[in-house]
């Protein structure tokens, strides 16, 4: 081979690389659109989110809490709000972000190789291979972990495939236009400047085409996800509109300390998946098999009926949430004691746990022993008198007493009896088997707009909650600067189960000041002060804020 010849193949093996990733960029943008406008009109995939479900559920414990733990630091620093919101919101870009990459890559090689092989031209049958490099593998994951779309499962992979062959038939179609070979009567010395031109202004109406598709597919499929919902979406008010149990506490939340019933659209929301699992009220049943003498297969409507039900006021905590973190919520439960559950399905002897498993891939197991001893833990339908947010676990979630939320499978969609104990889905990821909530107290506000004179001495009011799972609450103490702990008082909780809202009236003293708050339980057992991370047990540490105090003013930071 002359070095002519080696110096352009070299030059064109560069040239087909770009192309190949413009191409690639330019036709899986609008074909992310194509599977969002199809999601929301008809209810099939949206595949970014299936595949970063997927490679989610197959990481290495340690390396997907290492992306858990960087990304609520960068929204905590970058002040994005409320975690769980922001931490949903981020996933779902990433996985939107790492097809559109996938697609540029293998774009990308696709022309790469077929220029190394001189192809002068490529039949639109050799488009199905890149298709199908990127299509099969997507459709089969995404039949594996997709718990929301409402179309069959036979339909989501052929539509998957078919997608996927249409983007690789685009695929060769411009590469023929930027790439083939011209016949060799058609070169005369004018003919690259007018080939560059022809591609100038073909990649132009692509990039329009691409951003036409793009956008009318996204803003279509929002208008229809906006406008949509199942049957089961309800609207929730921002708070509850009962009388709470304490309503009568004589002491008051300083103002700007958090709700103390989480409004629920503003609970926290931690899961495996981008979206939660859509169910239909009608044609969920929840099946109590194994280990029984009496297998069951039990509406939602006989949950409602057949049991005797309860209401329970009860905080819930994520186990990655950190001191002073905002994964956490407070909300009033109503459904029934797992152990009547267990009663009508007749335990057979020798069975020792329970198999939970949720509609999104979740499952968890449960000692009988201790549902034996505790009555309190219940299978849940409702929040604040309304059927569980579809976000939330609907149509059915377990509650266990003094346990992270880790522990907690929502979207209930099987329990199984057995004798043999099975780790549970986050368990097997190196967290905490047991996962006992650790005892926390946080400062929500310092609120020195709110000062007051009382006997010649400024005051300014400092609220925040303490909690340990269902310990309750005996103490909480403040120091400013290092001196001496001086307890605050307590609000009467909701129940001994849920956070109690504190306050503090802290002598006026204007500049700079470190705030610490801590807690004892119940029990008489001060809370850890040493710092621990999140995993694998949940934080523990000292909630610190260093306030600069000027009267009618306030600037504070984390400590």
């Amino acid at each position: 081979m002359s070095k002519e010849r080696t110096m352009t193949g070299t030059a064109g093996g560069g040239r087909a690389l770009g192309y190949g990733a413009l191409a690639g960029l330019l036709l899986t943008v609008p074909l992310v659109a194509i599977f969002w406008l199809a999601d929301a009109f008809l209810g099939t995939p949206f595949v970014p989110f299936d595949v970063l479900d997927w490679a989610a559920r197959n990481m290495p414990g340690g390396l997907i809490t290492f992306a858990i733990d960087t990304m609520v630091t960068i929204i905590t620093a970058l002040q994005l709000g409320e975690t769980s919101t922001a931490a949903k919101a981020a996933e779902q870009l990433m996985g939107i972000a790492g097809m559109v990459i996938t697609g540029v890559v293998i774009g990308a090689i696709f022309y790469h190789l077929a220029r190394r092989r001189n192809a002068e031209r490529l039949s639109f049958q050799a488009g199905l291979i890149p298709g199908l490099v990127l299509g099969l593998p997507v459709a089969l994951l995404s039949n594996d972990v997709n718990f929301s779309a409402l179309t069959m499962p036979v339909v989501n992979f052929l539509w998957i495939l078919v997608a996927f062959a249409g983007w690789g038939l685009a695929l060769v179609a411009m590469y023929n236009k930027l790439l083939a070979s011209p016949a060799p009567d058609e070169t005369p010395a004018t003919q690259a400047s007018v080939e560059t031109l022809d591609r100038r202004s073909f990649l132009v109406r692509m990039g329009g085409a691409a951003a036409t598709i793009t956008v009318v597919g996204a803003g279509v499929g929002a208008l229809l996800r906006e406008g949509g919902g199942s049957a089961t979406t309800v609207s929730y008010a921002s708070s509850t509109g009962g009388v709470l149990p304490n309503a009568d506490a004589s002491v008051q939340p300083v103002p700007g300390t958090r709700p103390e019933l989480t409004p629920v659209d503003k609970h926290y929301r931690i899961d495996i998946s981008s979206r939660p699992p859509v169910f239909e009220e009608e044609t969920w049943t929840l099946p109590v098999t194994g280990m029984v003498e009496t297998p069951l297969d039990l509406t939602l409507a006989d949950l409602r009926s057949d049991f005797r039900s309860m209401d329970q006021y009860l905080t819930l905590s994520c186990i990655s949430n950190r001191i002073g973190g905002d994964l956490i919520g407070t909300q009033k439960w109503t459904g029934f004691s797992l152990q009547d559950l267990l009663t009508r399905a007749k335990v057979q002897e020798g069975a020792q746990f329970l198999r939970i498993f949720g509609g999104d891939g979740f499952h968890e197991t449960v000692d009988i022993d201790l549902i034996n001893e505790d009555d309190r833990i219940m299978l849940a339908y409702a929040w604040d008198d309304q059927p569980l947010p579809e976000r939330n676990g609907f149509p059915l979630r377990i509650y266990i007493p003094d346990r992270y939320g880790m522990k907690q499978p929502k979207w209930i969609t099987g329990i199984e009896v057995v004798e043999d104990y099975a780790q549970g889905y986050w368990v097997t990821r190196g967290w905490d088997e047991e996962a006992l909530m650790q005892t926390t107290s946080v400062i929500d506000i310092v609120a020195t707009d709110q000062a007051f004179n009382s006997d010649g001495m400024t005051y300014v009011p400092v609220g925040g909650i303490a909690h340990a799972g269902d310990r309750s609450i005996s103490k909480v103490e403040l120091r400013m600067d290092n001196g001496d702990w001086q307890e605050a008082q307590l609000r009467d909780p909701l129940s001994d189960k849920t956070w109690v809202l504190w306050r503090f009236d802290m002598p006026f003293s204007e500049g700079r000041h470190r705030i610490e708050v801590r807690s004892v339980d119940g029990e008489g057992e001060p809370q850890i002060e040493s710092t621990r991370g999140t995993r694998p047990s949940g934080a523990t540490g000292v909630h610190a804020r260093n306030v600069d105090l000027v009267l009618d003013a306030e600037t504070e930071t984390e400590a």
